[in-house]
């Protein structure tokens, strides 16, 4: 009977414990449930450009170009989420990116080649819509997805290669949110895809010429993008 008791006690004492690992306490148990909330990210990204080269010959010279290498760039915006239903949520993300783009052009027969790089101040205007999955405990993952509008303002006249001011594409991207006691910490990763050809073709602005067999090498040029943010919600 002792022995009973004891393992009756013994139980009592260990159910809970296993209980409670099981199920954690929810930190903002009701944060999803705002019709409207702000925030803000920050975070790294690397631009780059889909080209179509032309192969034409200029002064019976023919040149490719290329992007290298990706350098990281800075981003930086603001967060503004709507509640739709318990799943969906729409989001307008504004945000400033900060980076280049390298180039290299090659000579086909010589093997001569030249590089130069792009900078940009991109203004982009994101649209989104966010579909979220269950919550487990502190943790929700998502997928995101939509589409946005984008002004360079860091165009710079005179260069190689010159890109006109406005974009527009679709992104898409998965990240998770994770409660914490006072905000949410939101890892995200995006990838965007430009629409818009956004090779400047008429080069006026070129007052070296010897430059404009760079630009006249390239037919076409279309934005892409990956970035890390960490929102804070």
């Amino acid at each position: 009977m002792r022995r009973l008791l004891l393992l009756i006690l013994v139980c009592s004492l260990a159910i809970p414990g296993v209980m409670a690992q099981k199920e954690k306490v929810k930190n903002q148990p009701y944060a999803d449930l705002k019709w409207l909330h702000l925030g803000f990210h920050v975070g790294l990204h690397a631009q780059d450009l889909l080209l179509t080269n032309t192969g034409v010959t200029t002064d019976g010279e023919i040149w490719f170009a290329e992007i290298p290498s990706y350098s990281p760039g800075f981003s930086v915006g603001v967060i503004g989420d709507m509640y739709l239903n318990p799943y969906f949520n729409l989001r307008f993300v504004p945000t400033v990116h900060f980076g280049d783009k390298k180039f290299l052009f090659r000579e086909q027969e010589t093997g001569e080649e030249f590089s130069t790089s792009v900078r940009s101040t991109i203004l982009s205007f994101p649209l989104n819509v966010k579909f979220s999955a269950l919550r487990l405990n502190n943790y929700r993952p998502y997928l995101i997805g939509g589409i946005y509008g984008a002004m360079d303002l860091g165009r710079k006249k005179g260069m190689p290669v010159l890109l006109k001011g406005a974009d527009f594409g679709l992104e898409f991207g998965i990240g998770c949110d994770i409660y914490l006691p006072f905000f949410k910490l939101c890892p995200e990763l995006k990838f965007s895809f430009g629409l818009v050809d956004l090779l400047q073709k008429d080069r006026s602005d070129l007052t070296d010429k010897d430059l404009i067999k760079y630009p006249n090498a390239l037919s076409k040029a279309t934005s892409r993008m990956v970035s890390l943010t960490f929102n804070f919600e």
